[in-house]
């Protein structure tokens, strides 16, 4: 597939392909692609380096493939992994498309609960499990004694029970089946990450491959030149559909590191395979900037990329000072992968507005209605983000599985607008500038607060690393404005320093915008994702209060 100069163009095409009647995902995955291109390389913990190439990625896939169907897995049937970046996870995935199956993705941080509840939401057929995480299978409080699922260990040390480097050995590549599903069938089965009550399984169709695709083409500008390395986890959305899915949709190499994040290694990373296209979240770049290593010279990076939590301005200014290009911001949900974008192709490039995480990608339309009524704010007014489904013919959600009551939350009663839960405004010429998720918002003597301006003023600060603003009951007021805020390493908390980041955000925001409180805290609670969950430091100082009204 060759994209097309015009991005509608180039929607339909990908539409065409990926919402068919007939879907051959081992094909247009990775058998339509040079059988000697390199789909990843592999940096393992040594960080010595192995590429995988498509012809590789075949054998692979279709051995598990084989293995999958000879066990009586069929078109439509879960599989899970709990696996780390690594070749096995790249065979294993593809080897479950190949096979019709439905990926199922567990983050290896996850502990019990989190694993049984997506296991059994599922209904898995089997789990490829890291040889290091197959101990949180056992059985337990959170895993049934006798799981409906078959585990298979990966990865080194993989000795006892039944290994995938056993199964793949015995399994016959020719044994493949020749699937083809429709652009409906399900691809994915992800949870969302439970910010906001229990996990909500969301069945993302083939389809979506379309939208992916058009991210990394348009948002991420990703080309056949470029050294891509998106640094998510593809436990969680902006990994799996922008680390593994859309790569090979569209025939892209990724860089798939095993080695655990640390700024040291991540520059050495960019540095050593001359990596020209970064996409990674925040808190990476807020970590890189506020590390004792200083960025490394001669760095070839021409586009960088955020995605997951808004980006602070300050980050922006010193990607464009240090790392050579400003961070584009991006936005986007896991029921809905990105749909506004700061983008980085020519066709859809524009100005960088303060603040910004940019306009409507291709092939989406995005507005702000107002708070009390389906009906679009005015430009600057503080509203509630949706999605014009009349406009977006890349949209692929249609509900969560078996919650009919939450899929309704989502909707408007006419079928027009797809709710985000976020909170924002748009300006005249259609940037959109997030302020909170809904639930955030702060409601302070009747002015509304998003605290995302406000967190973005201290992280501006070079003493605060990060920040986390929300809302406190008051008697007077209703709700009051108080900061967490993690240092930057090396630094010292103190009344003069809470004073001055007070005095920071009068002067640099608004006087009725200032924190009444600073509370200086080692680590911010967040999601295994790395979202800020505000509603823990919400709830914490709600019962603080309670307990202590003076």
């Amino acid at each position: 597939m060759t994209p097309d100069a015009r991005p509608e163009v180039r929607v339909a095409e990908l539409l065409a392909t990926f919402d068919a009647a007939d879907v051959d995902l081992g094909a247009l995955l990775c058998d339509d692609h040079p059988a000697d291109g390199v789909a990843f390389t592999v940096v393992q913990p040594d960080l010595t380096r192995v590429d995988i190439s498509y012809g590789d990625l075949s054998e692979r896939s279709r051995r598990f493939a084989a293995f999958l169907a000879a066990e009586g897995v069929r078109p439509g049937d879960r599989v899970a992994t709990l696996m780390g970046k690594s070749a096995d996870l790249a065979g294993v995935v593809m080897g479950i498309w190949r096979a019709g199956a439905v990926h199922v993705p567990l983050f290896t941080a996850f502990a019990p609960p989190a694993i049984g509840l997506r296991l059994g939401g599922s209904e898995a057929k089997f789990v490829v499990a890291d040889a290091d995480q197959v101990t949180k299978l056992a059985p337990g409080e959170d895993l049934p004694e006798n799981p409906a699922w078959q585990v298979l260990v990966a990865g080194q040390g993989a000795t006892a029970g039944r290994t995938l480097s056993d199964v793949l050995a015995q399994a016959d590549p020719e044994a493949a089946p020749q699937v083809s599903v429709p652009g409906s069938a399900e691809l994915i089965r992800l949870f969302t990450s439970g910010t906001t009550g229990t996990p909500k399984g969301v069945p993302i169709p083939v389809k979506a491959l379309a939208t992916f695709v058009v991210y990394l083409e348009y948002g991420l500008d990703v080309t056949a030149e470029d050294v891509y390395w998106n640094a998510a986890d593809p436990g969680w959305a902006y990994g799996l559909y922008y680390g593994i899915a859309a790569p090979l949709a569209a025939g892209r190499r990724n860089v798939l590191l095993q080695a655990k994040f640390t700024p040291e290694t991540t520059w050495k990373v960019i540095q050593e395979l001359g990596v020209t296209n970064l996409a990674a979240a925040p808190t990476v770049f807020r970590s890189l900037r506020s590390a004792e290593t200083p960025a490394p010279e001669g760095l070839e990076l021409r586009r960088i990329s955020s995605a997951g939590e808004p980006l602070n301005p300050d980050v922006v200014n010193w990607g464009a000072d240090v790392l050579g290009a400003p961070i584009h911001d991006t936005y986007g949900q896991t029921e809905l992968g990105m749909s506004i974008v700061n983008g980085w192709h020519p066709d859809v490039a524009g100005e960088m507005r303060h603040g910004s995480m940019g306009r409507a990608m291709p092939g989406w339309t995005a507005t702000v209605l107002k708070d009390d009524a389906d009906e679009v704010a005015a430009p600057g007014e503080l509203g509630r983000v949706v999605i014009d489904l009349a406009n977006s013919p890349l949209m692929w959600f249609t509900g969560y599985v078996d919650a009919p009551e939450k899929t309704a939350e989502r909707f408007s009663a006419d079928g027009r607008w797809y709710y985000t839960g976020d909170a924002g405004t748009m300006d005249e010429d259609g940037y959109l500038f997030f302020s909170a998720r809904d639930d955030d918002v702060i409601i302070m003597a009747g002015y509304r607060i998003g605290p995302f301006e406000v967190e973005s003023v201290l992280v501006g600060d070079t003493r605060v690393q990060e920040a986390a603003v929300v809302g406190v009951p008051d008697e007077l007021r209703g709700e009051v404005l108080e900061a967490f805020v993690v240092l930057a390493p090396g630094q010292e908390g103190g009344p003069e320093l809470v004073e001055s980041l007070k005095q920071r955000v009068k002067t640099k925001l608004a006087a009725h915008a200032y924190p009444r409180q600073v509370h200086i805290i080692g680590e911010l609670p967040k999601t295994p994702s790395g979202k800020i969950q505000r509603f823990q430091l919400r709830s914490q100082r709600a019962a603080e209060v309670a307990a202590n009204p003076s």
